[in-house]
Parts: structure tokens; sequence; C-alpha cells
């Protein structure tokens, strides 16, 4: 399975929820919580293309976008395939 990465903050409800979906497909990712370390928004808006809200989502080096992108996905039948690709 690649490594997924997730650019988050607390306070924010698409975030929960982009992580409750992974938790519950039984994915581990790698949380990055912007607020508490604001030094790591810089790396997130340059690896998202310019993307300044978050949640930012990436797995492996693809970056899949936020909330709604990862949920649009799954309802593919599509992130399975790129998690194990």
């Amino acid at each position: 399975m690649k490594p997924v990465e997730i650019y988050t903050s607390p306070l924010c409800g698409f975030c929960h929820a982009a992580k409750r979906l992974l938790s519950q497909k039984g994915v581990e990712f790698n949380e990055i919580d912007v607020f508490r370390n604001p030094e790591r928004k810089p790396e997130m808006i340059q690896r998202a293309n310019g993307g300044r809200t978050v949640p930012q989502i990436f797995v492996g080096e693809d970056h899949v976008g936020g909330c709604d992108e990862l949920h649009a996905l799954e309802r593919a039948g599509k992130l399975d395939e790129l998690l194990a690709a």
C-alpha cells in the first residue's frame, strides 16, 4: 500500500471526514497538522500546486486533493486501486 499523507487542522470538519474514511478503510496515514506546525504550510501549498485549504491529501506522490475528491474516488470505486498501485 502506498504511503498516505494528509495535511490537516484540528478545527476542520472536512479533515475529520477524510481521516474517518481512511480509518474505516484501515488505511494508515501520516497526519501533518498545519495549525500546530505552521512552518509546514508552505510545504503543503507547494506540494498541492497552490492549494491553501485543508485537507490536502497525498497517496504516494499523487495529489488527491481534498475531502470531496477523496470521497469521489471512493464512490467511483477507484480509491482502493490508487492505494494499492
